[in-house]
């Protein structure tokens, strides 16, 4: 036996240092996103929708602006010549499509000659520069949207090709800032599609490897005060370092995408397979110590330990795999990934940290290190406790358990999209700049289809479409709100010497008529953006102020109604879509597919655990103390007041996952003292010192290693690193406190 297993040794450790070698060269293949579209509901049928619509206008996020600002305000030549030769530079980047600023713009006005066109801003002529701002001011089409109120910022306008991935995000943010350092426009601000994926990516990158690096270092330590052997540290830390290589590696030869929740990889990644490794160590390590030889003890250890470990590996992954019930295409790849995560660290400390384990020298693992005393009295004095106060407990977890449910009845979903930019970074700076001083960044897209017998060319939808525009107005979120409608008000306005009163949809049909084939002769593409091909949909755009979805849903809400009530619809229906709308949704659906999936969960890993245990009892016994995590995760959003929104819905899949764990290992040894014929109270004596310690061990681990997130600039990461590390906190006490009291009351 000892020569096969010496033999088998050597094939393992060989086996996963050529596997880590392996994924170490495919790490640099490993692909980063963000696309908004990966926090889509699936199976929608706005989401349906909004797909035909693309296909007909493009997409609502192909812009990129940027802000230039100057002191004491942008009317300075100089400034303006150079914002102007930016401006027109800016028409040659690659991947734009189009270019508006204040300074290539200007106002048609129709003479008897034909149509001619006005500067907008009289550049070479500084006497016309107060005409110019009032005249900004009286038409109220640019403020707010290609200059601020109080003319400190001017805005350049690019629209974009359509999907930029982050290369293309790159190159052109890559154009842009070099044009605006050679203009000499140093201080601006940037918000657009392009902009928000190289800053999440770039983040993403950043936190991954920060996370490792903290999350490495803080295993190290606690395993060194555990073990107090450094080379039963190396040995863990080796085995967990390794399984996090093959892990990355094996998603970059799968082609997964890594998208924002990629953060948690690392951290999950090395708690869990140091939980596995401590398991596994703390059992080879007592049997060394009870004269067993090296061989036998590690054979002895992978049969106690490494089916409870399985098991505990199984239920954590799925734990992640309810995720799928998820309508977001990024929790769902996050719940696979984290899945395979779990059983790659099982495999990894089962072949290589026992393969490890048993090349060293016993004297190097056991020599002066040995259970401290303190530690069996602690967990003594807790098992005596549990027996000794069974009613405070079990009142003590009634009131926690009401306490629960009243946080998670408090659990809001007014979520905000700030919430997500890395916290004091450039882009959050400038989404607060553009939020402050201009319409916003949510874009907001309304849908407007003719009936059967008319076109959205009428002059009958161009009124309708009016009546929506002036209610749209009265709503403050709103602001940038452009429809086909405009451009017949700019040659109403042309046809009245540019008078700013006449900046509106013409009274009659006749003039409508008119206008409109002098529209289809000079702006026929920019109609094309808002009118499709058929003539049956027009496109009404526009910005939206960051509220939160609450305070959104009654804007969104104000306007259907208003299409219902007050517009014709024997004329037309209106229907609001667009990725604002999408992203919003998901409020909606988060907490019935969180209830789906944790069910679903629960009722599996049930079944595996009846199955192991093969006793109902201890079966509803194990549910309590795992329930009521979950349970607690819920109340902590409530009471600190935090949104729910589609990342934290990993923080029930994460916690379930991980505190079944506790659970099982302790009840599979109370099961297994009960089986070597033991009285309850001596199998419950034998499970909190031998079992116990490694619960307690892996806890902190878990708690300091999920706290690590409180280091990362990504707000939902630094909430979730937090409620998971309290909650882990509060299984261990339920499984150390509760489970002994439920064991004594219903197992006879």
């Amino acid at each position: 036996m000892k020569v096969n297993l010496g033999l088998l040794k050597k094939i393992c450790i060989g086996v996963f240092v050529l596997l880590g070698t392996v994924s170490a060269t495919q790490l640099g293949n490993l692909k980063f996103s963000f696309d908004f579209s990966q926090f889509f509901p699936e199976e929608d049928p706005d989401l349906a929708f909004y797909d035909d619509y693309v296909e007909k206008f493009g997409t609502d996020d192909n812009f990129l602006l940027i802000a230039v600002k100057n002191s004491p305000n942008i009317f300075q030549q100089e400034f303006l010549t150079n914002f102007n030769s930016f401006s027109l530079e800016s028409k040659g980047f690659e991947h734009v499509m189009e270019s508006s600023s204040l300074t290539t713009l200007s106002y048609p006005l129709k003479t008897s000659f034909g149509y001619t066109t006005l500067p907008i801003i009289h550049i070479d002529d500084t006497l016309q520069y107060e005409k110019d701002w009032r005249k900004i001011q009286e038409d109220s089409l640019f403020t707010n949207v290609l200059i601020d109120a109080n003319r400190s910022s001017i805005v350049l306008a690019l629209k974009t090709e359509d999907n930029l991935d982050y290369k293309q995000s790159g190159v052109l943010l890559d154009s842009v800032r070099a044009s605006l350092k050679r203009h000499h426009l140093n201080s601006y601000h940037i918000l657009g599609r392009a902009f928000f994926y190289e800053a999440i990516v770039d983040m993403q990158k950043t936190e991954v490897l920060t996370t490792t690096i903290v999350a490495s270092i803080l295993v190290f330590i606690i395993l060194l005060l555990v073990y107090r052997s450094m080379p039963v540290v190396w040995i863990s830390v080796f085995s967990i370092a390794l399984s996090l290589l093959l892990f990355m590696g094996l998603l970059a030869v799968l082609g997964k995408e890594l998208n924002a929740m990629a953060v948690f990889y690392p951290v999950l990644m090395l708690i869990v397979g140091t939980s596995d490794v401590i398991h596994l160590t703390d059992s080879y390590i007592r049997k060394l110590q009870n004269g067993l030889p090296r061989y036998t003890a590690i054979l002895s250890s992978l049969k106690e330990v490494g089916m409870t470990t399985l098991l505990t590996s199984v239920t954590t992954a799925i734990g992640f795999v309810t995720l799928l019930s998820s309508r977001l295409v990024s929790i769902q790849d996050f719940g696979i990934n984290a899945a395979i995560g779990v059983l790659v660290a099982y495999f990894t400390v089962i072949f290589l940290t026992g393969s490890l384990l048993i090349s060293l020298p016993e004297k190097k693992l056991i020599g002066g290190k040995s259970v401290s005393i303190k530690w069996t009295t602690y967990l003594l004095r807790l098992n005596t406790f549990t027996r000794e106060y069974p009613k405070s407990i079990i009142f003590g977890t009634v009131v926690f358990t009401l306490l629960c449910f009243l946080g998670i009845y408090l659990i809001k979903t007014d979520y905000e999209f700030k919430q997500a930019l890395p916290a004091r970074s450039k882009i959050a700076a400038d989404f607060d700049f553009f939020q402050e001083n201009y319409a916003g960044f949510r874009p907001l897209e309304i849908a407007v289809t003719s009936k059967p017998k008319f076109k959205v060319t009428d002059f009958e939808v161009a009124q309708e479409v009016e009546k929506l525009l002036v209610h749209l107005k009265t709503l403050k979120s709103i602001g940038n709100v452009q429809s086909a409608n405009l451009p017949y008000k700019i040659i109403n306005k042309a046809y009245h010497l540019n008078n700013a009163d006449y900046f509106k949809l013409p009274p009659d049909k006749s003039s409508f008529e008119k206008y409109k084939k002098d529209a289809n002769r000079l702006v026929r593409k920019q109609l094309g953006q808002f009118i499709s091909e058929d003539e049956t949909v027009a496109r009404i755009n526009g910005k939206l102020q960051d509220v939160g979805t609450d305070s959104l849903s009654v804007v969104y809400k104000s306007i259907t109604d208003f299409a219902t009530t007050q517009m014709d619809t024997s004329i037309v229906t209106v229907k609001i879509t667009g990725k604002s709308i999408l992203l919003d949704k998901n409020s909606k659906y988060i907490r019935k597919n969180l209830l789906e999936g944790l069910l679903y969960g629960l009722l599996l890993i049930g079944v595996i655990m009846a199955f192991i245990f093969r006793d109902i009892k201890i079966f509803l016994i194990s549910l309590v103390p795992n329930i009521l995590p979950i349970l607690f995760a819920g109340s902590v959003l409530g009471f600190l007041n935090i949104p729910l929104e589609a990342s934290l819905s990993v923080v029930f899949a994460i916690v379930f996952g991980i505190a079944v764990d506790d659970t099982i290992h302790f009840l599979g040894k109370y099961k297994l003292g009960m089986t070597q014929g033991l009285s309850k109270e001596a199998a419950l004596e034998k499970t909190f010192v031998q079992t116990g310690r490694a619960l307690v061990i892996t806890t902190i681990i878990l708690f300091f290693g999920f706290m690590v997130m409180l280091f990362s600039i990504h707000q939902p990461s630094r909430t979730i690193g937090l409620i998971i590390s309290v909650t882990l906190v509060t299984a261990l006490i339920l499984d150390l406190l509760l489970l002994p009291v439920l064991l004594r009351k219903l197992i006879k």
